[in-house]
Formats: C-alpha cells, sequence, structure tokens
C-alpha cells in the first residue's frame, strides 16, 4: 500500500464530510486544511491554485488533487485498501452498489440544494417558498424508494449486507436536510437508516468539526 501524504480541504457540514468519513473509516492518515471563507474568494489565491473553482472540498495526495467528494471516496477505498466500503464487481449486491453510489449525488442533489437554498440559506427576500415546497416534495419521493428500494427486507445497509460508499453518498444528503430541519415526513426506515449510520464512531470523527 502506498504511503499517504494526504490533505483534504474541509469545511464543517460540506461535502468533505464524504472523504473525511471514508478517511475515519478506514484509519487512513490525513491533515485537514481549512480555507477561510470569503465570499466570493474562498481560500484566497493559495486555494484558488489547488481548486481553481475555489468550492469545498478538495484533496491532494501527493501530486494528486481530486475535486469531486464521491471520486475522493472511491478513490481513498481504492488507493488504500482493499476496503469493505467497495462492493467488487464480482459480488452479487455490485449493481445495487453502483445505483445508490451515483443516487445521493446524481437523483437527490437538485432537490436537497433548492430546499437548503430556499428554506434556509439565502437571504429571506431571495427565498422562492414553491421551490422550497418542490424541493421537500421531491426529496420525500427519494426517501419512499430509499426505503421501498434499497432498505427493503430489513436491510441495514444499501448493499453487500454491509456499510459501503453507498451509505457514504446518500447519508450525507440526509444530513444536509436533516440540519435545515426538513427532515419530517420521511419513512421511519429511512430515520432508522440515518441514526444508524451517524452513530458509527467514524462519522462521529468525520462530523466533530
Amino acid at each position: 500500500m502506498p504511503t499517504p501524504d494526504i490533505t483534504l480541504f474541509h469545511a464543517p457540514m460540506s461535502r468533505s464530510l464524504r472523504p473525511r468519513w471514508v478517511l475515519e473509516e478506514m484509519g487512513i492518515p490525513y491533515e485537514i486544511e481549512q480555507p477561510a471563507f470569503d465570499r466570493g474568494d474562498v481560500g484566497g489565491a493559495a486555494y484558488k491554485a489547488i481548486n481553481p473553482l475555489q468550492k469545498i472540498p478538495a484533496l491532494q495526495d501527493g501530486d494528486i488533487v481530486i475535486l469531486e467528494s464521491l471520486a475522493q471516496s472511491q478513490y481513498l477505498a481504492e488507493r488504500y485498501g482493499p476496503s469493505p466500503l467497495i462492493v467488487k464487481s464480482d459480488e452479487a449486491d455490485y449493481p445495487r452498489y453502483l445505483e445508490w453510489l451515483f443516487f445521493g449525488e446524481a437523483t437527490m442533489c437538485t432537490a436537497v440544494n433548492l430546499t437548503l437554498a430556499h428554506a434556509a440559506l439565502l437571504p429571506e427576500a431571495q427565498r422562492n417558498p414553491a421551490l422550497a415546497r418542490w424541493g421537500k416534495a421531491e426529496f420525500l419521493k427519494h426517501c419512499q424508494l430509499l426505503a421501498e428500494r434499497g432498505l427493503a427486507d430489513d436491510r441495514e445497509w444499501l448493499a453487500g449486507g454491509r456499510f459501503t460508499l453507498a451509505d457514504v453518498s446518500v447519508v450525507y444528503m440526509l444530513f444536509l436536510m436533516k440540519i435545515v430541519k426538513q427532515f419530517d415526513g420521511v419513512p421511519e426506515t429511512v430515520n432508522a437508516y440515518f441514526k444508524r449510520a451517524t452513530a458509527l464512531d467514524s462519522w462521529k470523527r468525520a462530523s466533530a468539526d
């Protein structure tokens, strides 16, 4: 296994929680950098040289820089594995794993982001209540699918009979809705799943600051 030389550019509650959760779950040593959150100039010129978009997160491993949180998570699990966080292509649940791994960002992102923006993040005068309602309604549809398709048959986790990157992907989106108090109405199965995931010691360490 290569020797890690990892810096995670992190902000509390941001998508950097995903790779940080993976780092903590796998016990990989890493350093944290928290770029200054100046509006329109996150991290200044130094961080812009790492991530030209000046968005969080960025992950630097030696000369390698990766900007997408799920790509970072998969990179870590594969490069510093083998890890049970990945469901391999010869496992029966591999298709499920892929579906839920991408579901957390590709399907849930628009509804969650619109809800966050128009229920909490934007200044009051710029919020659109109709968009907030639409986002919340779509999120609840996603949670219903999660209950009926992802967690059916008393599954504790989404794929492989264990905690994987698919759970890292989806639970983070649930977390965003939880922190802006938009979690009411989710099926009890999903609520129990969220509590189970966020009770993990690796989550507690990753989300501590």
